[in-house]
C-alpha cells in the first residue's frame, strides 16, 4: 500500500494540475491562431494578433473599462474593509456578532441573489445603470474578501507593539503608522490583489447592473456566440503572464527577506 501511495498522489496530483492548466493552454495557443473574427479552428501561425492586440472591436475599450472599475473598486474596499478590520480585532461593542453574520452574508449569498437584490435597490433609487453601479455592487462584496483576509492577519499581531510604542511617549497616529500599518501591510496587499482579481473577473453581478456598459468579460460572453476573437486570447494570455510574475516576485522578495533575517 505504501508503494501505491507514493506513485498515486503524484499522479493524481500531476492530473489535477493539467484540468487546471488545460484552457489556459488552450487561450495562450488559439492567441497566436490566424483564425479572424471566428476564432474556433487552427487555422495557422501569426503574431498579428499580440502585434495588434486592440484590433478586434471593443476589445481594448471593454479591457479598459474592467481595469478602471477593478482599480476604484478594489482601493475603495480595501480601505472600508482595512478599518472594519481593525475595528472588528481591536475593539469590542454591541451587536458584534450579528456584524460578522452581515460581513460573510455576501460572500455566502449566491451572485445571481446578489446581483438582483443590487438591480432591484438601484432601479428604486432611480439610478442609471452604468459605471457607477458596477463599482458600487463590486465593492461590496470585494469588501466581505478584504474584511476576512485582513481581520486574520490583524488576529495575528501582537498587541503588545502597539503597548510598547505608547510606553515610548509615541502618539496613537504614530505607533498606526510606524508599526501597526507595515506589519499589516502583506496582508492589505494580498487583500487588494484578491479584490482587484473577484471584480476583474466578475461577470454575473456585472451583468445584472452594467446596463449597456461594457466590461471585458461581457465582452467575452456576448463573442462566445459568434467565436472569440484571438486578440481576447492576448489579453487573457498577458493577463495570466502578468499574475505569474506578480506571485513570482512575491515569492523572491519573500525568499530573500527570510534569508537576510536568518543571516541577521
Amino acid at each position: 500500500m505504501k508503494n501505491i501511495g507514493r506513485w498515486l498522489i503524484p499522479v493524481v496530483g500531476g492530473a489535477a494540475f493539467i484540468y487546471l492548466l488545460v484552457p489556459i493552454a488552450y487561450i495562450f495557443v488559439f492567441s497566436f491562431n490566424d483564425g479572424g473574427r471566428a476564432n474556433l479552428q487552427w487555422q495557422g501561425f501569426t503574431l498579428d494578433n499580440w502585434l495588434n492586440p486592440c484590433g478586434a472591436p471593443a476589445v481594448c475599450e471593454s479591457l479598459v473599462h474592467s481595469l478602471q472599475i477593478g482599480s476604484v473598486a478594489t482601493i475603495i474596499a480595501t480601505a472600508l474593509g482595512t478599518g472594519i478590520a481593525i475595528g472588528l480585532v481591536r475593539y469590542k461593542f454591541r451587536f458584534r456578532k450579528l456584524t460578522d453574520v452581515l460581513i460573510i452574508l455576501p460572500l455566502a449569498t449566491p451572485e445571481v441573489v446578489l446581483g438582483a437584490s443590487l438591480l432591484a435597490q438601484f432601479l428604486n433609487l432611480g439610478w442609471e445603470l452604468g459605471y457607477t453601479t458596477i463599482v458600487i455592487a463590486h465593492v461590496v462584496f470585494c469588501m466581505s474578501f478584504v474584511i476576512v483576509t485582513v481581520r486574520a492577519r490583524v488576529s495575528s499581531l501582537d498587541s503588545r507593539l502597539e503597548e510598547a510604542a505608547a510606553d515610548l511617549y509615541a502618539s496613537p497616529q504614530a505607533a498606526f503608522w510606524k508599526i501597526t500599518f507595515p506589519l499589516l501591510l502583506p496582508g492589505i496587499v494580498a487583500a487588494a490583489l484578491l479584490s482587484f482579481a473577484m471584480s476583474f473577473d466578475d461577470f454575473i453581478i456585472t451583468n445584472f447592473n452594467s446596463g449597456s456598459f461594457q466590461t471585458f468579460p461581457k465582452f467575452i460572453y456576448v463573442s462566445a456566440t459568434r467565436g472569440i476573437p484571438p486578440q481576447a486570447n492576448v489579453i487573457g494570455s498577458a493577463m495570466f503572464i502578468l499574475a505569474l510574475l506578480v506571485v513570482i516576485i512575491g515569492q523572491v522578495i519573500s525568499y530573500r527577506k527570510k534569508k537576510q533575517l536568518e543571516n541577521a
